[in-house]
């Protein structure tokens, strides 16, 4: 049976759409990438909301019509379909410590670490957003590194004894929480992992904020 086409609807400055780019290059797959700047409301188009009414990205297209949104359900579904390359274990327990880091990554770690980088680099520098809510996400954020830096203490990576998706999920705003205000001085064990999977084959670096952004990030004073 052949492999269905891949279409990845993303925002390529986005961590959760990198993690999709990031495993597809790694697994030697074929994908279309179409840009979709959520920045900008391109998700809230009647278009995109008929292939996934949550208005987010990224989410994948096959050539026969399915869409799969969420960026680890993603992951979960590509690593599936190719046990050999190894990016999920095949043994039950390793595998559900894998999802179980991913679980972490989208509940205690995306929602502080990568808003605090929306909000210093996408949000104006008066936005009330800053003074609200960005220093509770500068102490959870580091709560969520404190956990990742004692697991790694003991272990070499996320997913199990290899590297998989589950070091992919959280490598994608990790690799950036300094964007968001985040010092990993502080972090030794974090900051080697992080050169660990860039060092991996067929890795692929997230491209930077655009100019305007990138502006913004640099003019952020933290509270």
């Amino acid at each position: 049976m052949s492999t269905p086409g891949i279409t990845v609807y993303g925002y390529s400055t986005s961590g959760n759409c990198h993690k999709v780019r990031l495993l597809l290059e790694q697994l030697g797959r074929a994908y279309r990438w179409i840009e979709v700047d959520s920045s900008k409301g391109e998700t809230r188009t009647p278009e995109f909301l008929d292939k996934n009414g949550n208005g987010r990205v990224p989410i994948v297209e096959l050539d026969d019509g399915r869409v799969l949104a969420e960026s680890n359900a993603i992951l979960c579904w590509l690593a599936d379909g190719d046990p050999a390359a190894g990016f999920l274990p095949v043994d039950a327990w390793q595998r559900a410590q894998a999802l179980s880091w991913m679980f972490f990554e989208q509940y205690s770690h995306e929602p502080y670490i990568a808003v605090a980088r929306f909000i210093r680099g996408w949000t104006p520098l008066d936005s009330p957003r800053r003074a609200a809510e960005l220093p509770r996400c500068l102490e959870r954020g580091h709560q969520a590194l404190a956990v990742m830096e004692r697991h790694l203490r003991g272990q070499a990576w996320f997913t199990g004894p290899a590297y998989g998706i589950a070091d992919i999920a959280l490598f994608a705003y990790t690799h950036v929480a300094d964007h968001g205000g985040f010092e990993l001085a502080r972090y030794p064990n974090v900051r080697d992992w992080l050169a660990r999977v860039r060092a991996t084959p067929g890795f692929v670096a997230m491209p930077g904020p655009a100019a305007d952004n990138a502006a913004l990030l640099a003019a952020s004073v933290l509270p």
